[in-house]
């Protein structure tokens, strides 16, 4: 709370908190209940004197992945300023440890355009660390290994969708607010409002960016591991193919009975042998003749 700007801030998954938003607040019911939701996509509400604004921010909470975005929603009126999170949200302490300090944001208009300037500045570092992941992983494609154990591209893909779901329509609903701004916002803080709508527009374009990149790069790398296989395929199909015709010769020559030629030549062993090396030469050759190997 600060002298200068009326800022309440609640859990809406504490029942006393939820009450409160209910029965004490002065909002709206509609209004009360879309702040209350469990599940919600970033939109702008009008309603009565006060604009409802819900938006997404990335999970900067330790131990917690950065794409489980968390939502924030803000009951706007030219006198105040309610929020309602239910998981601890890096933008909003920012903006509390300013309040404290003395050098928040005076209006519910400033308010919200710090809030959303936090939270597109959060996910522009986190889009920027997803694009470094990508180029590592790019600069490590040949490393077989690497990439099977960590999987970077999936991950990559993964966290770009995830993030992606929600900027779509956060940048829907800042263009929706920026387009009928009143009875919150001036003409100045409009412009400020469109502007952080293109920065969400850039990010964006980024992430898109980034997944392609991400499912070129992994068809790249699929299709080295595809031609690794198939050269140890024909590395054995060649072994196979030289031993074949030898396996028989030996198989022939080998059996047990009467009539057998060379049984009585000493002799014969070194020329079954040249004959069974020419056989493996010829096979060469004529594998070499065919571009085979």
């Amino acid at each position: 709370m600060s002298s200068r700007l009326n800022w309440t801030h609640v859990n809406f998954s504490d029942p006393a908190d939820a009450a409160w938003i209910r029965q004490q607040s002065g909002i709206a019911p509609i209004v009360a209940e879309a702040m209350l939701s469990d599940e919600s996509r970033p939109r702008t509400l009008h309603a009565d004197n006060g604009i409802l604004v819900i938006l997404r921010g990335v999970n900067l909470n330790a131990g917690s992945e950065v794409e489980d975005m968390i939502s924030v929603r803000l009951w706007l009126e030219k006198d105040r300023v309610v929020t309602a999170s239910r998981r601890p949200l890096k933008s909003l302490e920012r903006i509390r440890q300013l309040t404290e300090q003395g050098t928040g944001p005076d209006s519910p208009a400033a308010f919200a355009i710090q809030l959303i300037s936090a939270l597109s500045s959060f996910i522009g570092e986190v889009t920027d660390g997803i694009e470094s992941k990508l180029e590592e992983a790019e600069d490590n494609v040949n490393d077989a290994d690497a990439i099977l154990k960590n999987s970077p591209f999936s991950v990559v893909r993964r966290q770009s969708a995830r993030i992606r779901r929600y900027l779509t329509p956060q940048r829907e609903a800042l263009d929706s607010l920026a387009r009928n701004p009143e009875p919150v916002f001036n003409d100045a803080q409009t412009q400020e409002l469109r502007e952080q709508t293109n920065l969400i527009t850039l990010v964006l374009e980024d992430l898109d960016l980034v997944r392609e990149r991400a499912l070129v790069a992994q068809e790249e790398f699929l299709g080295m591991i595809a031609n690794e296989q198939n050269n140890r395929m024909l590395l054995l199909s060649i072994v196979a193919a030289i031993f074949l015709p030898l396996s028989f010769l030996t198989g022939l020559m080998g059996m047990n009975v009467a009539g057998l030629p060379g049984t009585v030549n000493h002799r014969a062993f070194g020329i079954i042998v040249a004959l069974m090396a020419l056989i493996a030469i010829l096979i060469l050759l004529l594998f070499r003749a065919r571009k085979w190997l």
